[in-house]
């Protein structure tokens, strides 16, 4: 074999190699990069709780954005009943134009002249005849009527194609949050099934230990347990706290309101809803319900805000303690007010 053969033989051999090498190279680079570090149980803990907590952030401003498809959908209501009713008055004012253009039609095909010397009665003519310019008057009058009409239903479908499109915008950022709380929640999951399966069934058993815990905290039937609270409780805020002290252990689920499962802001509405008080399934809305307290005023009953811009709510029970839906996989259960960012109060009712 000739020297020059010898080389380029070897240069490719070399060349091969060093390909082999590269794209092995990479491979190893971005394999090292791609594999998340193992994760301790308790990292693992805290990357859950933050997702979950995240979610939880999207699912009250989703929650924010329902008062205005609600209001939306009512003044959207209104405007599609006024369209209609107006509507029917359009068909009514087309029906007497068509009445008016039958009569004129049937008194249009003989001069005023004609109709006057062929008259059996003359003067009863005259006295018909000086009614046909009041008769074209009223034409006139209809026309006019019906172009206010028109115009008027034309405004009215113009308002409603707006607040058509204003609900739809709404809507749209409502989903948007939606599946944004869902991708959190997802996150979390992908976090856990990275753990072993004695460390997931470790924590479901911890999440039911204090599922159960909570549940064995809920006032009797007869409301004996009301009076281990540190301050008590009358009246309606009184019937607000038992309300939510007996969900004491049921699940967190997003945009949930009972009577099984809630949301934060899901529970407040329930519980004083028991207690005959309204209010908005929103923490940032029922934010602006009822007389605002300072931390010093806390009373068992009033609703207790949290981070900024808010995001959750809990019923103060007294001492310094709450009950509250804390956030997704995690059931209502009583805390200290300390354990978030505090942010105001208000009293309702």
């Amino acid at each position: 074999m000739s020297t020059g053969r010898i080389n380029r033989t070897k240069g490719i051999a070399l060349a091969a190699i060093t390909s082999t090498a590269v794209v092995a190279g990479v491979l190893f680079i971005q394999t090292g990069a791609d594999a998340d570090p193992k994760l301790t149980l308790e990292e693992a803990k805290k990357q859950v709780a933050a997702l979950q907590h995240k979610s939880e952030e999207a699912g009250e401003a989703a929650n924010d954005l329902r008062g205005q498809i609600s209001s939306s959908q009512a003044r959207l209501k209104a405007l599609q009943t006024a369209v209609n009713k107006q509507q029917g008055e359009v068909d009514a004012v087309k029906r007497q134009i068509g009445s008016l253009a039958v009569a004129g039609y049937q008194t249009s095909g003989m001069s005023t002249t004609a109709q006057l010397l062929l008259s059996s009665n003359p003067d009863q003519f005259l006295s018909q005849a000086s009614t046909a310019q009041a008769f074209a008057g009223q034409q006139n009058a209809v026309l006019r009527k019906f172009q206010d009409a028109q115009g008027k239903i034309a405004d009215l479908q113009a308002s409603a194609g707006s607040e058509l499109a204003q609900l739809q915008a709404v809507q749209a950022q409502q989903n948007k949050l939606i599946a944004e709380a869902k991708a959190n929640l997802d996150a979390a999951e992908k976090v856990l099934g990275k753990l072993s399966d004695a460390e997931r069934e470790r924590i479901r058993l911890e999440n039911e230990k204090e599922a159960e815990k909570a549940r064995n905290e809920r006032p009797s039937r007869d409301g004996d347990r009301m009076d281990d609270l540190p301050v008590p409780a009358n009246g309606r805020a009184g019937i607000a706290v038992q309300a939510a002290m007996n969900q004491l252990g049921d699940s967190y689920v997003w945009g949930a309101e009972g009577p099984t499962s809630f949301d934060c802001s899901g529970l407040m509405l329930y519980a004083w809803g028991k207690a005959g008080v309204s209010l908005p399934h929103s923490s940032k809305a029922q934010a602006n319900e009822g007389r605002r307290i300072s931390k010093s005023q806390l009373m068992p009953g009033d609703l207790v805000f949290f981070y900024s811009p808010i995001t959750h709510v809990g019923m103060y029970i007294g001492n310094g303690r709450m009950v509250h839906a804390p956030r997704p996989g995690k059931s209502v259960e009583t805390s200290s007010i300390s354990t978030m960012p505090y942010n105001t109060a208000v009293r309702p009712g």
